[in-house]
């Protein structure tokens, strides 16, 4: 006994200490995988000696059974909330009355005054919260509430994970009492929501409801199972001081394991303050949580005392707002768009509305399927939400204020562009020999290149900057084409004449030969950049760039079969089911053909990759074709038995029960008797061949890449080539290009212009490569520059 009780007391002391490292210093020590291994140990340990499990064990941080209904708690200091300023002149009114309220010097003509120390930090969007410690030990948690009263929510604020359950240390006031907001953060929001579609379950709006939500569950299980984050921004009632300032404060309670803002700040008066807003403010979107604004708060604890509360507010903080990112207006229409793909999206027309300093009309409604989430109607008063740069939502329909002439919002049976029939679109599940299929979220109009939208959407894709990078020719360009019948497929461009275009409006002269010679200089794309290009369904540069390297011809991708596609990296059975039909569509085939005979020269082509050459196993195909009740082991030993696939597929009753329980041989055979499987399996392995991955293939030598595993940064204005290039030869020799320094990044090649990214480089003591010392690098690789 006293040798577990020991080991359990270990285990304790040393995930408390994880914790505390991982949620407050943000620098973990071990990786995810020793953790968990030390929590199972305390977990088994705990089990086998249920009489040792205290309430402030980490692996008391499980839901208990439901409550049917929360206490209320009375906060013997009241939870107040805080005064708010929304323009640089409440800022500077705010400051005035702390200097007066302190009897401090005023500024005039002949200089400033006295300075006022305030501490900063974002104001989370979340839910306040109060943890109340006895002798640092968690007895409770409560909400808010209205300020005086709020709910006592103990067992569930006992299961978010940075709340420590003990303090760590000592030193501790007898009684402390530490507010601060639990919240959500936007990656968490975002599985969570996605969690809940999968099962069907509500959706959240937004992170803070999702909070506020899942903190208010009756059965703590539920709170457990979701991602919330608390972070501490003072205290409340405490038997004794803890330190002269409120930043002091905040640093002792991070020492006894209280997470802390990483964004907290002092500033030298109301100057600084404002730039600190400022500086927030452009960050804001950046920020791996949702805030609203900036809390201020005066430094010192005297001075707080000195200048004490009103009614519902303390005089020494105030909360500067950021433009709301939420607002209502009315829903005028939904109109239909078609995209690239055909997918007819619904659009909603808004009654224009400020938000976050930007008028908004528009908002995505996504698909058919949100549309009916929200129970929306033509006419309804809805919440847009904003943020940054992101698309306008409508996040939450006020069903109290629903007009009575409000009207359905019907998907159209014709395409809105081209007339053509509107069809849902079905989901294909394939698992184990079987399809299932079910109703698709999106609607998609059936006419293809036929459809002016879908035209228009294919010709600016395939002309982006990133596909075939034909300079010139923009989107307002891309659909004059279109509409005087100039295009009617990608390939048509490399048809077109000085005369067709000369005249059309916008163009001149100059302007049409350097259109004609960009179109000119496009014709030897890469062959992952030709692919990407093409637009298949689900294909985007990562996974143009694996087909490209791994099969390294366009005729082999074309042929590739959904089950030889599968063997790529990234590439499972539904994107590679997609990649067939694309080239397996005769419209597809023709326009690939029409502009291989316009003179384009697809570059980069060769042999299939050498880690893909005799790649596959019998036992790993057999598995690949997904025979039912068949699994890994099944078919490994299919493969030592038989030898082959026909012979597997020949075999007869008794020699396939050796192999197999009777219930795979069944499946088995039952399979192959099928001809359309049997014509699959023998069609997959017959390229398998024809591409040299079959098993009996001859093997080649695989060299390893001389930047394999190394992750470089680009930074600044190249100039004998562009980034998307240095990025291509960076990745030729098997690096990965990132977009931000870390201290992983082996390198980082700074041009003109660099800017913070050169900066924590040096700081970081990286390697840095001006563009001449990069040329000369890549050269000594034996990459054309």
């Amino acid at each position: 006994m006293t040798a577990a009780k020991n080991r359990i007391l270990e285990l304790r002391a040393e995930l408390d200490q994880h914790n505390y490292r991982y949620h407050v210093l943000d620098e973990p020590s071990i990786p995810d995988a020793e953790y968990d291994r030390l929590f199972n140990e305390l977990k088994a340990l705990e089990a086998a000696n249920p009489e040792l499990i205290t309430s402030d064990s980490p692996t008391q941080r499980v839901g208990s059974a439901a409550l049917s209904a929360f206490t209320q708690v009375r906060h013997e200091v009241p939870m107040l909330s805080l005064g708010n300023a929304f323009e640089e002149t409440d800022m500077r009114e705010f400051d005035r009355r702390v200097t007066e309220g302190l009897d401090l010097p005023a500024g005039d003509l002949f200089g400033g005054g006295a300075t006022v120390e305030y501490s900063c930090e974002p104001k989370l969007d979340g839910l306040a919260v109060s943890l109340l410690y006895q002798d640092g030990v968690l007895v409770r948690g409560a909400t808010r509430g209205d300020g005086t009263t709020g709910e006592d929510i103990s067992v569930n604020v006992r299961t978010v994970r940075n709340i420590p359950l003990k303090l760590h240390g000592t030193g501790w006031p007898a009684t402390l009492e530490v507010r601060g907001e639990v919240f959500m953060s936007k990656a968490g929001f975002e599985r969570l929501n996605a969690t809940q579609l999968e099962v069907g379950g509500k959706t959240f709006a937004n992170p803070r409801n999702a909070a506020a939500g899942s903190l208010r569950q009756l059965d703590s299980k539920i709170t457990a199972n979701r991602p919330l984050e608390f972070c501490c921004y003072g205290i409340g009632q405490v038997s004794a001081d803890i330190a002269d300032t409120h930043i002091g404060n905040l640093q002792q309670l991070k020492a006894w394991g209280m997470p802390i803002s990483h964004e907290l700040k002092l500033a030298q008066g109301i100057a600084e303050c404002l730039d600190y807003y400022r500086d927030i403010g452009e960050r804001r979107n950046a920020l791996p949580y949702e805030i609203d604004g900036v809390v201020f708060k005066v430094n010192s604890i005297a001075s707080q005392r000195e200048l004490g509360f009103r009614a519902r507010e303390p005089r020494w903080a105030i909360a500067h707002k950021f433009p709301a990112m939420e607002e209502l207006t009315e829903l005028l229409d939904v109109e239909f768009q078609v995209g690239r793909t055909g997918a007819v999206t619904p659009v909603a027309r808004l009654k224009p509305v400020k938000v976050a300093g930007v008028t908004v009309a528009n908002a995505t409604l996504h698909n058919m399927d949100e549309v009916a989430r929200l129970g929306l109607m033509i006419g309804d008063t809805v919440i847009i939400r904003r943020a940054g740069d992101v698309i306008p939502q409508v996040v939450q329909v006020v069903m109290e204020r629903r007009p009575e002439n409000a009207r359905p919002v019907q998907i159209p049976e014709k395409c809105p562009v081209c007339g053509s029939h509107v069809e849902r679109t079905q989901l294909i599940k394939r698992s184990k020999g079987r399809e299932t299929v079910s109703e698709g979220a999106v609607y998609r109009c059936v006419g293809r290149l036929a459809c002016g939208a879908q035209l228009k959407q294919a010709i600016i894709h395939f002309v982006s900057r990133r596909a075939m990078d034909i300079e010139g020719l923009g989107e307002k360009s891309v659909e004059q084409l279109v509409d005087e019948g100039l295009v009617s497929s990608p390939a048509d461009l490399y048809a077109l004449t000085f005369e067709q275009i000369v005249d059309l409006e916008g163009f001149a002269e100059l302007s049409s030969k350097n259109l004609l010679g960009a179109i000119e200089d496009s014709k030897k794309p890469g062959l992952a950049r030709f692919i990407y290009a093409l637009g298949i369904p689900d294909v985007g540069e990562e996974t143009a760039k694996v087909l490209a390297r791994s099969l390294g011809s366009l005729e082999r991708v074309q042929q590739a079969l959904p089950q030889v596609l599968t063997y790529l990296p990234d590439v499972g059975l539904e994107v590679a089911h997609e990649i067939h039909s694309f080239f397996e569509d005769a419209h597809n085939q023709q326009v690939i053909a029409d502009l291989l005979r316009h003179g384009l020269q697809i570059q980069d082509q060769g042999e299939l990759a050498a880690e893909f050459a005799a790649s596959t196993t019998l036992g790993g195909f057999l598995d690949k074709l997904h025979i039912p009740s068949v699994g890994p082991g099944g078919a490994q030993k299919l493969a030592d038995k038989f030898g082959s696939l026909q012979a597997v597929i020949s075999a007869d009753w008794l020699d396939m029960r050796q192999a197999l329980p009777e219930k795979q041989a069944n499946s088995v055979r039952e399979f192959f008797a099928l001809e359309e499987n049997r014509q699959l399996a023998e069609a997959a392995e017959k390229q398998l061949a024809d591409f040299g991955m079959h098993w009996q293939s001859e093997k080649k030598v695989v060299e390893g890449l001389p930047l394999a595993g190394q992750t470089w940064v680009l930074t600044g204005s190249l100039e004998l080539m562009s980034r998307d290039v240095a990025k291509d030869k960076l990745e030729s020799l098997g690096a990965k290009v990132a977009g931000s320094v870390s201290a992983k990044t082996h390198c980082v090649v700074a041009g003109p212009g660099a800017g913070s990214k050169l900066t924590k480089a040096n700081e970081l003591g990286l390697k840095v490569l001006d563009e001449e010392a990069f040329v000369v690098f890549l050269k000594e690789h034996g990459v054309p520059v």
